[in-house]
């Protein structure tokens, strides 16, 4: 059996979520295998970014994220490639233990203005486990090829 042909392993995680205006949009798959659930942009008059602004956009959810998962919050890609829309802090972290709403800070990279209306599909949302470390101070690191070498160290 190929790899296409085989089913997404999908294991159930519940997850508590509260709308904060009656009329809110909760997140939504666009399809079946989607890994990002679909945040839209829950505000009262349209918002219009021009070129180089950028803007805390409210989703109107507040999240539950269980204990060891963390959401994160990405760019859409038709809102980059087609308007330069973007989100600063990619991907955005929301921990298990934060209670307020979700905002994303949208940035317009792009050369014309772009206006962001209420229900806009803006960012997407993927909860994944968290790894968590022990941190050891040590007086050396093993030495690999690379080193310390970094940004184009291994070529362009």
């Amino acid at each position: 059996m190929g790899l296409i042909n085989t089913p997404l392993s999908v294991i159930p995680i519940h997850m508590e979520i509260r709308a904060t205006v009656e009329d809110g949009f909760l997140p939504e798959y666009q399809t079946e295998d989607a890994a990002g659930a679909d945040l839209r942009a829950c505000i009262g008059a349209p918002l219009t970014l021009a070129p180089g602004e950028r803007a805390a956009v409210p989703t109107g959810v507040v999240l539950e994220i269980p204990r060891g998962y963390e959401g994160q919050v990405r760019p859409r890609s038709g809102l980059a490639l087609k308007h330069g829309l973007s989100l600063l802090n990619a991907p955005g972290t929301i921990d298990a233990d934060y209670r307020g709403e979700v905002k994303v800070i949208l940035a317009n990279l792009g050369r014309e203005p772009f206006t962001v209306n209420r229900g806009d599909r803006i960012a997407q949302l993927v909860i994944a486990p968290v790894t968590r470390v022990r941190f050891l101070a040590s007086n050396g690191l093993t030495v690999t090829a690379r080193d310390a070498g970094g940004f184009g160290s291994t070529g362009v």
